[in-house]
Protein backbone atom coordinates (compact mmCIF):
# COMPACT_ATOMS: atom_id res chain seq x y z
CA UNK A 1 0.00 0.00 0.00
CA UNK A 2 0.68 3.47 -0.55
CA UNK A 3 1.20 6.16 2.51
CA UNK A 4 -0.88 8.96 1.54
CA UNK A 5 0.66 12.64 1.46
CA UNK A 6 -0.74 14.12 4.47
CA UNK A 7 -1.50 17.26 1.99
CA UNK A 8 -3.96 15.17 -0.58
CA UNK A 9 -6.01 14.78 2.71
CA UNK A 10 -7.25 18.23 2.55
CA UNK A 11 -7.37 17.77 -1.27
CA UNK A 12 -11.43 18.61 -1.11
CA UNK A 13 -11.24 21.65 1.35
CA UNK A 14 -11.92 24.89 0.12
CA UNK A 15 -9.70 27.87 1.50
CA UNK A 16 -11.89 30.72 2.45
CA UNK A 17 -11.54 33.70 0.19
CA UNK A 18 -9.58 36.78 1.46
CA UNK A 19 -12.40 39.70 2.95
CA UNK A 20 -12.11 42.49 0.29
CA UNK A 21 -13.04 45.90 1.11
CA UNK A 22 -16.22 45.81 0.20
CA UNK A 23 -17.46 43.19 2.34
CA UNK A 24 -15.98 44.80 5.19
CA UNK A 25 -17.42 48.28 4.28
CA UNK A 26 -20.73 45.67 4.34
CA UNK A 27 -20.14 44.15 7.62
CA UNK A 28 -19.75 47.56 9.26
CA UNK A 29 -22.86 48.91 7.85
CA UNK A 30 -24.96 45.86 8.99
CA UNK A 31 -23.55 46.52 12.73
CA UNK A 32 -25.39 49.68 12.49
CA UNK A 33 -29.14 48.19 12.59
CA UNK A 34 -32.51 49.42 10.76
CA UNK A 35 -32.24 52.43 13.16
CA UNK A 36 -28.82 53.32 12.36
CA UNK A 37 -28.62 53.41 8.88
CA UNK A 38 -31.75 55.62 8.33
CA UNK A 39 -29.53 57.94 10.65
CA UNK A 40 -26.83 57.57 8.76
CA UNK A 41 -28.41 57.88 5.44
CA UNK A 42 -29.94 61.31 6.42
CA UNK A 43 -26.53 62.35 8.07
CA UNK A 44 -24.83 61.45 4.48
CA UNK A 45 -27.36 63.04 2.51
CA UNK A 46 -27.03 66.59 4.45
CA UNK A 47 -23.55 66.78 4.29
CA UNK A 48 -23.63 65.46 0.19
CA UNK A 49 -26.18 68.70 0.23
CA UNK A 50 -23.60 71.38 2.15
CA UNK A 51 -20.53 69.63 -0.08
CA UNK A 52 -22.18 70.17 -3.93
CA UNK A 53 -25.96 70.73 -3.74
CA UNK A 54 -25.83 74.57 -4.07
CA UNK A 55 -23.59 73.57 -7.29
CA UNK A 56 -26.41 71.65 -8.61
CA UNK A 57 -28.94 73.97 -7.94
CA UNK A 58 -31.05 75.27 -11.47
CA UNK A 59 -29.97 78.22 -12.38
CA UNK A 60 -33.28 80.02 -13.31
CA UNK A 61 -34.12 79.08 -9.46
CA UNK A 62 -31.01 80.63 -7.54
CA UNK A 63 -31.34 84.14 -9.43
CA UNK A 64 -35.36 84.10 -9.32
CA UNK A 65 -36.31 87.78 -7.93
CA UNK A 66 -39.36 88.21 -6.02
CA UNK A 67 -42.42 86.22 -6.70
CA UNK A 68 -45.29 85.56 -4.81
CA UNK A 69 -44.59 85.78 -1.42
CA UNK A 70 -45.61 82.66 0.69
CA UNK A 71 -46.28 81.07 -2.41
CA UNK A 72 -48.00 77.35 -1.74
CA UNK A 73 -45.95 74.52 -2.54
CA UNK A 74 -46.51 73.66 -6.59
CA UNK A 75 -44.53 71.88 -9.83
CA UNK A 76 -42.19 75.07 -9.40
CA UNK A 77 -41.65 75.33 -6.13
CA UNK A 78 -41.61 72.34 -4.38
CA UNK A 79 -41.55 73.99 -1.11
CA UNK A 80 -43.02 77.29 -1.96
CA UNK A 81 -41.29 80.82 -1.89
CA UNK A 82 -40.32 82.43 1.39
CA UNK A 83 -40.96 85.94 2.38
CA UNK A 84 -39.23 88.08 -0.48
CA UNK A 85 -40.99 85.64 -2.45
CA UNK A 86 -37.72 83.62 -3.17
CA UNK A 87 -37.79 79.50 -3.43
CA UNK A 88 -37.42 78.10 -0.40
CA UNK A 89 -36.06 74.67 -1.68
CA UNK A 90 -33.01 77.04 -2.82
CA UNK A 91 -32.52 78.95 0.47
CA UNK A 92 -32.41 75.24 2.32
CA UNK A 93 -30.17 73.44 0.06
CA UNK A 94 -28.29 76.98 0.21
CA UNK A 95 -28.22 76.95 4.25
CA UNK A 96 -27.04 73.76 4.69
CA UNK A 97 -23.53 74.77 3.88
CA UNK A 98 -23.51 77.34 6.43
CA UNK A 99 -25.39 75.13 8.86
CA UNK A 100 -23.34 71.95 8.39
CA UNK A 101 -20.21 73.58 7.81
CA UNK A 102 -19.83 75.93 10.37
CA UNK A 103 -21.05 73.08 12.87
CA UNK A 104 -18.82 70.73 11.34
CA UNK A 105 -15.37 73.09 11.87
CA UNK A 106 -16.29 74.13 14.66
CA UNK A 107 -16.93 70.37 16.60
CA UNK A 108 -13.65 69.53 14.78
CA UNK A 109 -11.39 72.24 16.08
CA UNK A 110 -13.49 71.93 20.41
CA UNK A 111 -12.95 68.24 19.81
CA UNK A 112 -9.47 68.69 18.81
CA UNK A 113 -8.17 71.19 21.16
CA UNK A 114 -9.69 69.81 24.02
CA UNK A 115 -8.90 66.16 23.36
CA UNK A 116 -4.99 67.10 22.93
CA UNK A 117 -5.17 69.18 25.80
CA UNK A 118 -6.46 66.41 27.64
CA UNK A 119 -3.63 64.05 26.84
CA UNK A 120 -1.20 66.67 27.70
CA UNK A 121 -3.03 66.63 31.03
CA UNK A 122 -3.52 62.50 31.76
CA UNK A 123 0.22 62.04 30.25
CA UNK A 124 2.19 64.92 32.63
CA UNK A 125 -0.22 65.01 35.31
CA UNK A 126 0.66 67.14 38.40
CA UNK A 127 0.89 70.58 38.15
CA UNK A 128 0.21 70.78 34.45
CA UNK A 129 -3.38 69.00 34.91
CA UNK A 130 -4.39 70.53 37.98
CA UNK A 131 -4.16 74.00 35.90
CA UNK A 132 -5.98 73.07 32.71
CA UNK A 133 -8.68 71.07 34.75
CA UNK A 134 -9.39 74.08 36.56
CA UNK A 135 -9.04 76.91 33.80
CA UNK A 136 -11.28 74.80 31.91
CA UNK A 137 -13.95 74.16 34.38
CA UNK A 138 -13.98 77.96 34.96
CA UNK A 139 -15.14 78.29 31.43
CA UNK A 140 -17.89 75.53 32.25
CA UNK A 141 -19.38 77.83 34.79
CA UNK A 142 -20.61 80.17 32.12
CA UNK A 143 -23.20 79.91 30.55
CA UNK A 144 -22.68 79.38 27.15
CA UNK A 145 -25.31 80.95 24.99
CA UNK A 146 -24.95 83.94 26.98
CA UNK A 147 -21.25 84.24 26.36
CA UNK A 148 -21.79 82.97 23.12
CA UNK A 149 -23.87 86.37 22.63
CA UNK A 150 -21.79 88.57 24.50
CA UNK A 151 -18.68 87.17 22.10
CA UNK A 152 -20.62 87.65 18.93
CA UNK A 153 -22.10 91.17 19.93
CA UNK A 154 -18.71 92.19 20.94
CA UNK A 155 -17.14 91.00 17.73
CA UNK A 156 -19.35 90.80 15.12
CA UNK A 157 -20.86 87.74 13.75
CA UNK A 158 -18.36 86.86 10.62
CA UNK A 159 -18.23 83.02 9.65
CA UNK A 160 -14.97 83.25 11.71
CA UNK A 161 -15.94 84.46 14.55
CA UNK A 162 -19.09 82.16 15.06
CA UNK A 163 -16.42 78.91 14.31
CA UNK A 164 -14.20 80.73 17.09
CA UNK A 165 -17.23 81.25 19.07
CA UNK A 166 -18.50 77.89 18.65
CA UNK A 167 -15.27 76.19 19.03
CA UNK A 168 -14.57 78.19 22.35
CA UNK A 169 -17.65 77.34 24.24
CA UNK A 170 -16.91 73.80 23.83
CA UNK A 171 -13.47 72.57 24.43
CA UNK A 172 -14.14 72.21 28.20
CA UNK A 173 -16.10 69.71 27.95
CA UNK A 174 -14.26 67.96 25.04
CA UNK A 175 -11.64 68.01 27.52
CA UNK A 176 -13.41 66.69 30.20
CA UNK A 177 -14.38 63.58 28.67
CA UNK A 178 -11.03 62.47 27.09
CA UNK A 179 -9.28 63.57 30.50
CA UNK A 180 -11.55 61.41 32.42
CA UNK A 181 -10.57 58.48 29.83
CA UNK A 182 -7.38 59.43 29.22
CA UNK A 183 -6.23 59.71 33.21
CA UNK A 184 -7.40 55.90 33.79
CA UNK A 185 -5.84 54.74 30.34
CA UNK A 186 -2.45 56.69 31.91
CA UNK A 187 -2.99 54.54 35.13
CA UNK A 188 -2.40 50.69 33.84
CA UNK A 189 0.37 48.90 33.53
CA UNK A 190 1.58 48.93 29.54
CA UNK A 191 1.52 52.97 30.36
CA UNK A 192 3.94 52.69 32.77
CA UNK A 193 6.13 49.91 31.24
CA UNK A 194 6.51 52.67 28.03
CA UNK A 195 7.38 55.57 29.93
CA UNK A 196 9.77 53.07 32.15
CA UNK A 197 11.57 52.46 29.01
CA UNK A 198 12.10 56.07 28.24
CA UNK A 199 9.15 56.93 26.27
CA UNK A 200 8.63 60.96 25.78
CA UNK A 201 5.09 62.37 26.49
CA UNK A 202 4.20 63.13 22.97
CA UNK A 203 4.90 58.74 22.28
CA UNK A 204 2.63 58.39 25.51
CA UNK A 205 -0.44 60.90 24.28
CA UNK A 206 -0.18 59.24 20.77
CA UNK A 207 0.41 55.84 20.58
CA UNK A 208 -0.60 54.65 23.98
CA UNK A 209 -3.40 56.71 25.64
CA UNK A 210 -5.29 58.13 22.19
CA UNK A 211 -5.58 54.55 20.31
CA UNK A 212 -7.92 53.47 23.58
CA UNK A 213 -9.64 56.51 23.65
CA UNK A 214 -10.97 57.52 19.65
CA UNK A 215 -13.74 55.54 19.89
CA UNK A 216 -15.47 57.53 22.86
CA UNK A 217 -13.89 60.71 21.48
CA UNK A 218 -15.85 60.48 17.91
CA UNK A 219 -19.15 59.59 19.70
CA UNK A 220 -18.48 62.69 21.88
CA UNK A 221 -17.81 64.44 18.96
CA UNK A 222 -21.23 63.36 17.24
CA UNK A 223 -22.79 64.86 20.30
CA UNK A 224 -20.80 67.84 20.20
CA UNK A 225 -21.63 68.34 16.87
CA UNK A 226 -25.58 68.33 17.86
CA UNK A 227 -24.77 70.95 20.52
CA UNK A 228 -23.01 73.36 18.09
CA UNK A 229 -26.30 73.43 15.51
CA UNK A 230 -28.53 73.97 17.75
CA UNK A 231 -26.54 76.90 19.67
CA UNK A 232 -25.84 78.34 15.94
CA UNK A 233 -29.03 78.26 14.96
CA UNK A 234 -30.64 79.98 18.27
CA UNK A 235 -27.72 82.64 17.52
CA UNK A 236 -28.77 82.85 13.79
CA UNK A 237 -33.02 83.30 15.29
CA UNK A 238 -31.73 85.89 17.56
CA UNK A 239 -30.17 87.51 14.39
CA UNK A 240 -26.57 86.75 15.64
CA UNK A 241 -25.73 83.90 13.29
CA UNK A 242 -25.25 84.42 9.46
CA UNK A 243 -26.00 87.34 7.98
CA UNK A 244 -28.36 88.31 4.72
CA UNK A 245 -28.19 87.44 2.30
CA UNK A 246 -26.68 84.72 3.38
CA UNK A 247 -28.11 82.16 5.63
CA UNK A 248 -28.38 78.97 7.45
CA UNK A 249 -31.16 76.96 8.71
CA UNK A 250 -32.20 78.98 11.69
CA UNK A 251 -31.56 82.58 9.84
CA UNK A 252 -34.52 80.62 7.88
CA UNK A 253 -37.15 80.23 10.74
CA UNK A 254 -36.15 83.88 12.08
CA UNK A 255 -36.64 85.29 8.55
CA UNK A 256 -40.43 83.10 7.47
CA UNK A 257 -41.77 83.26 11.01
CA UNK A 258 -44.74 85.25 10.14
CA UNK A 259 -45.72 81.87 8.15
CA UNK A 260 -46.13 80.57 11.44
CA UNK A 261 -49.87 80.84 11.47
CA UNK A 262 -50.28 79.24 8.13
CA UNK A 263 -47.99 76.48 8.35
CA UNK A 264 -46.08 77.32 5.77
CA UNK A 265 -43.42 75.42 4.20
CA UNK A 266 -41.12 78.29 4.25
CA UNK A 267 -40.99 77.84 8.70
CA UNK A 268 -41.54 74.60 8.48
CA UNK A 269 -38.98 73.01 5.79
CA UNK A 270 -35.56 74.53 7.37
CA UNK A 271 -36.92 73.57 11.06
CA UNK A 272 -37.29 69.96 10.05
CA UNK A 273 -33.81 69.96 8.43
CA UNK A 274 -32.15 71.38 11.76
CA UNK A 275 -34.18 68.18 13.63
CA UNK A 276 -33.34 65.73 10.87
CA UNK A 277 -29.88 66.58 11.10
CA UNK A 278 -29.32 66.41 14.79
CA UNK A 279 -31.74 63.37 15.07
CA UNK A 280 -29.93 61.81 11.96
CA UNK A 281 -26.93 62.15 14.32
CA UNK A 282 -28.13 60.64 17.56
CA UNK A 283 -29.30 57.61 16.04
CA UNK A 284 -25.99 56.76 14.59
CA UNK A 285 -24.12 57.66 18.00
CA UNK A 286 -26.64 55.21 19.47
CA UNK A 287 -25.83 52.58 16.99
CA UNK A 288 -22.27 52.82 16.47
CA UNK A 289 -21.19 49.26 15.37
CA UNK A 290 -19.80 47.21 18.49
CA UNK A 291 -21.53 49.85 21.08
CA UNK A 292 -24.47 46.93 21.79
CA UNK A 293 -22.12 44.19 22.08
CA UNK A 294 -20.02 46.07 24.39
CA UNK A 295 -22.81 47.37 26.47
CA UNK A 296 -24.09 43.42 26.86
CA UNK A 297 -20.55 42.01 27.70
CA UNK A 298 -20.55 44.99 30.09
CA UNK A 299 -23.80 43.72 31.99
Amino acid sequence: MHSIPPSSSAAGAVAPPPAHGGSRVLRWLAGFGFSGLVGLAILVFWLLTALVGPSLLPRHLVDLQASVVYAPIDAQHWLGTDYLGRDVLVRVIQGARYTVGVALLATLIASSTGTVLALLAAATGSWMDAFLSRLLDTLTSIPSKLFALVLVAGFGSSIGVLICTAAFLYVPGAFRIARSMAVNINALDYVTVARTRGEGTLYIMLREILPNIIGPILADLGLRFVYVVLLLASLSFLGLGIQPPSADWGSLVRENVDALASGGAALVAPALAIASLTISVNLVIDNLPGRAARERGGR
